[in-house]
């Protein structure tokens, strides 16, 4: 009994066994589906960004050359691939203006925080952490951090010129409205 245990143990402290959740899932939608329906963002779900540059055990991160946030957003021309050829692109090299990482239940709130500085070092100009099971976001930026709650009407991330409905991102839908 106390190997599975430790077995489970082992899978929390890693940052990388991130396993979501129907609530993560729904937050990340609602977060794409906003933030994407404005035509100055470009956003993308679970994009490998290309980390090489930098050391990411300075952050106590277990990846080697990639962050995958959940969701990126750019506010400029995103990252394109040539069309003449059959390739996608497996990594990318340029960093979101935006990345959020939304809690899971499997991860913990310290190897997220850890992240996001890994993004700051890499030039991204925003982090969102968002924590579904409790309903509060932090937007950090490099010198800030702001702290949204379901008390506020809105997060506001002056960095990158957001405002969205903090209801909206943690909405559910109710049984009532589907049959």
């Amino acid at each position: 009994m106390s190997e599975v245990i430790e077995l489970n143990d082992e899978v929390l402290e890693d940052e990388e066994a991130d396993m979501p959740s129907l609530r993560h899932s729904g937050v990340q939608t609602n977060l794409t589906v906003l933030l994407g329906s404005e035509e100055k963002f470009e956003t993308f779900v679970e994009l490998s960004l290309d980390a090489s540059e930098i050391d990411l055990s300075r952050f106590k991160l277990k990846a080697k050359d990639e962050l995958v946030p959940d969701v990126c957003v750019y506010t400029g021309p995103p990252p394109t691939f040539d069309e003449d050829v059959d390739d996608d692109l497996l990594k990318v090299s340029q960093m979101p203006d935006l990345a959020i990482e939304v809690l899971s239940p499997s991860q913990s709130v310290s190897s997220l925080v850890r992240k996001i500085k890994a993004y700051f070092a890499l030039n991204v100009k925003s982090c969102w952490l968002v924590m579904p099971s409790v309903e509060v976001i932090n937007v950090y930026s490099q010198n800030d951090k702001r702290t949204f709650d379901m008390n506020d009407t809105e997060v506001v991330d002056e960095v990158i010129d957001i405002r969205l409905p903090i209801q909206k991102i943690f909405r559910r839908h109710s049984k009532e409205t589907h049959p």
